[in-house]
């Protein structure tokens, strides 16, 4: 018995020891893992901190002909780090760096800093890449590297040199260069330098500059998608150099506004959160526009491509609906607000009610080459007239937007009905609706023969307020006819907004051309043309 009794105590004793041994040995595992978790993560951020991202960069610099020009000093100059999470620059990371064209005309950067940090202490060193040859006018390209796209070697667009031409010998002429359509403008100087905060005018009679109190005048580009039908937050993270490239075509055309179009779906990730990554993006694209002397008509609120409209979203009832478009907003306008480079806010591209007597149920109205362009603020009137809806819809919004910017100016961009129905009035821009609304905007595209009643329907939104033909293009008329109109609303409109969708006229030409590309292209070179007398220089 007592043998029993020991053996059971002994075999209980091992078990314990072993038991005990074992404990010992996950925790030392588990310390071990958690240490080289620690270290690998101590390390990561070191050498995050310690040993920023490199690129290269790349290009060629030529004459108005495309030769080669040898022996030009390029130099890469560092910039204020870009710091997206913070509200202030950082000094640069890197110091400047020199290089020399070779006999193709080619320069290399090799190992400029690129970008650094993580997280909230993440960090971009931008360049301008300046290009400097006795007997040329200096030109510059700015460029960076995404944080997340990583790029090892950039390859810039060409620096075309110009002659350089004494300020007193400077025309008020654009000077076209045969075979690129992207080649830049010759300017006087008095055109050039940083944008400046653009106001109604005292009397509501146009726009002016705050500072210098210049007539302004709007002349450019919706930049809704590109070639193939993308809209801009489709490709604007993965393909932000095409980006970059558009807006320096855009420039080089002459405009000096972009209209761009910013989606419920990209901007907001539910109804009470609205997405970091779009509104870092935007504020990159507001930092463009001012680097490439552009401002920007931010409209948002777009639903255009049906299949990405959230369902949360489409199920909400008005109330809660209008809830998002402010939150929207105040997002926007929060990111936005320091920024010289915004023109205005458009609330929301042709924005619709339905009839007195008819309940809908859709939100979205109809197609137009795969897109919904109109879009309908409320389902059922309820009771209330469309002035009423209308006013509140807009003083919500107007009221979100001013919570974080009181500098900047609001619009809606509308359907002229007055243009189909000529016994009908303005709705939005009716005297007791329009009251927190800053500007005019209409879409006009004239018809065959019907230039006088498109411009006797313009007439009917003459308000009092500046005014924008916020969208227009040769869809139903000729170049001719839509020549004729622009020239003929001059009396009363402020400005004058197309199309571009990243094409320049030299790439529309090099192929087979279909209608749509015939059009575009008469369009594009009319704009280009037509830029010095709009402009005044």
């Amino acid at each position: 018995m007592n043998c029993a009794s020991s053996l059971t105590k002994g075999v209980e004793s091992i078990v314990r020891r072993l038991i005990l041994k074992g404990i010992v040995v996950l925790a030392f595992v588990v310390i071990g893992i958690v240490a080289v978790a620690v270290i690998g993560v101590v390390g990561y951020f070191f050498l995050a901190l310690a040993f920023p991202r490199r690129m290269s960069v790349t290009g060629r610099v030529t004459d108005i002909k495309g030769k080669p020009i040898r022996r030009v000093e390029v130099r890469a100059v560092p910039l204020p780090v870009y710091t997206p999470h913070l509200d202030h620059s950082m000094e640069a990371k890197d110091k400047e760096h020199i290089a020399v064209t070779d006999e193709n005309g080619r320069y290399l950067f090799k190992r400029l800093v690129a970008s650094g940090g993580v997280k909230e202490g993440m960090w971009v060193q931008e360049y301008d890449i300046v290009a400097n040859a006795e007997g040329y006018a200096p030109q510059k390209i700015r460029v960076w590297n995404d944080f997340e796209t990583h790029e090892d070697i950039i390859t810039l667009t060409d620096f075309v040199l110009e002659e350089d031409t004494p300020d007193d010998k400077v025309d008020s002429k654009l000077f076209d260069f045969p075979g690129d359509s992207s080649r830049t403008m010759k300017r006087p100087a008095a055109a050039e330098g940083k944008l400046e905060l653009v106001q109604s005018s005292e009397g509501g009679t146009g726009f002016v500059c705050a500072k210098s109190g210049a007539k302004f005048v709007a002349w450019g580009f919706n930049y809704d998608h590109d070639n193939s039908g993308r809209l801009l937050e489709d490709y604007w993270h993965q393909e932000w150099p095409t980006v970059a490239e558009d807006f320096r075509e855009m420039k080089a055309l002459g405009a000096n506004v972009v209209r761009i179009h910013l989606q419920v779906a990209k901007f907001m990730k539910g109804p009470e959160q609205p997405d970091g990554a779009a509104l870092k993006q935007l504020a990159r694209l507001v930092r463009l526009a001012e680097e490439t002397g552009l401002y920007l008509d931010i409209t948002g609120l777009g639903c255009y491509h049906k299949k990405d409209v959230p369902k949360w979203y489409d199920a909400m009832d008005e109330g809660d609906r209008w809830d998002v478009q402010a939150l929207f907003w105040e997002a926007v306008a929060k990111r936005c607000a320091k920024s010289d480079a915004v023109f205005c806010y458009d609330l929301m591209n042709e924005p619709i009610l339905p009839g007195a007597n008819k309940k809908e149920t859709n939100w979205l109205a109809g197609e137009f080459a795969g897109k919904h362009f109109v879009q309908r603020i409320t389902l059922d009137l309820a009771g209330r007239t469309r002035k009423q809806v209308a006013k509140a819809w807009i003083d919500k919004l107007a009221a979100a937007i001013r919570k974080h910017d009181e500098r900047h100016m609001i619009t809606v961009g509308v359907i002229p009905w007055v243009h189909t129905f000529p016994k009908a009035r303005p709705l939005f821009y009716s005297e007791d609706v329009a009251q927190n609304l800053d500007f005019v905007s209409v879409h006009f595209y004239p018809k065959r023969g019907e230039v006088d009643k498109a411009l006797a329907a313009l007439s009917a939104y003459d308000i009092g307020k500046p005014l924008i033909v916020e969208e227009m293009f040769p869809l139903h008329c000729s170049m001719e006819e839509l020549g004729v109109f622009i020239d003929a609303s001059n009396k009363i409109a402020d400005g004058w907004i197309g199309f571009y969708w990243g094409k320049t006229i030299d790439e529309y030409t090099a192929g087979d051309t279909d209608l749509a590309g015939v059009l575009t292209v008469s369009w594009l070179k009319y704009f280009r043309a037509k830029t010095p007398e709009t402009l005044g220089f």
